[in-house]
Order: structure tokens, then sequence, then C-alpha cells
């Protein structure tokens, strides 16, 4: 038997995604976007209402970084997310976050995080859909596989839980894409 818990905005897994831009002082900022993803071929998508400075920011600069949020920087990347911008401008600081500047766009990239895709804005939609084309995506050498690839085990990048809004961890492999679907005849 299933259980019907009606209209809810349940998508799984829902990365935690840290916005980062430059204000127009220069100094770094960050945001926690709940709302983001896969837009196109290249291109990510934002949803972020037009209040937050990080929205100015992406405006005026047309550049941000989307930082992959992760396990050991779980209470940053919350305390992110919960403090605006525009009423603590030194949010990154208080949170202990460091920033370097992205080698492709005008826009800083959080060096606790991980993983990040570097973005030029491409566009903002009618609707107010924040699209971005990404022009690197860059990763620690601590979470590369022998190989050099990314290793999501050793990223622990976290997703949103929005039906217990909890964070959890990514990264046990289950199977194989384009590949294990072959098993059946």
């Amino acid at each position: 038997m299933r259980k019907n818990f009606g209209k809810k905005t349940w998508l799984f897994p829902c990365p935690v995604l840290i916005v980062a831009t430059y204000g127009a002082d220069g100094k770094p900022n960050a945001m926690n976007a709940a709302w983001g993803g896969i837009y196109d071929t290249n291109q990510v998508m934002l949803c972020l209402s037009d209040d937050h400075a990080t929205t100015r920011n992406i405006l005026r600069t047309k550049a941000f970084t989307v930082n992959f949020a992760d396990a050991p920087n779980v209470v940053a990347a919350d305390y992110v997310g919960i403090v605006s911008g525009n009423d603590v401008p030194d949010k990154l600081d208080r949170a202990h976050l460091h920033t370097e500047r992205s080698g492709f766009v005008d826009a800083p990239v959080i060096t606790e995080f991980p993983v990040a895709l570097e973005c030029e804005l491409a566009k903002v939609n009618e609707d107010g859909i924040i699209v971005g084309n990404i022009v690197n995506v860059s990763a620690d050498a601590r979470v590369l596989d022998a190989d050099g690839n990314l290793d999501l085990g050793k990223a622990r990048i976290i997703s949103y839980n929005s039906a217990a809004h909890d964070y959890r961890v990514l990264g046990e492999k289950v199977g194989n894409a384009f590949s294990d679907g072959k098993k059946i005849k």
C-alpha cells in the first residue's frame, strides 16, 4: 500500500548548491540554492528570487560558480543559506569559508567544497530562471581516484532531503549507467 502526501516539492536527490559571486565591492558572497539543476547540455539553471544579493551580483558580473556542498562543511553550507548577504556581508568569513578566483569566469570558487561549476550567465528566462553556460568544472585533487576521475565516495557531496528537511551524503555506487540495463532481454 502507498501513502499519499499531496502536493509536495520533493525531488530526490536535490544537490546542495552553493552559488558564489563577487559583490560590487569585489567581496565574495555565496548562498545555498535549493532550486537548481541541469538546464541543457553544458548549462545549469538556478531559481533565485530578485531580492538575493547573489542574484544582483550575477546580473552585474554575468558570472557565478556553483559549488557542491559536502558533509564536512554541512554547517557552513546551511549557514550561507539561512543568512542573507544583504544583512550579513561577511557571512563567508563567519562560516569560515575561503575562496579563490576562478581562472575562467569573474566569480569565486569556494575552496572547502570539492567540486565547482564555473559559469557565465547565458540568459534569464521570463520566469526568472537564471541559466548559465558551464565553462569549466573544477575538482579538488583530494576527491579524485587513481585515474584522475571524480570519486563521489571521496567527495561526500550532500543532498537536501525536502521530505525530512535534512542533508544526506551521496556516494555509494549501486550500478553502471548505460550498461546494467542491457542484462534485461
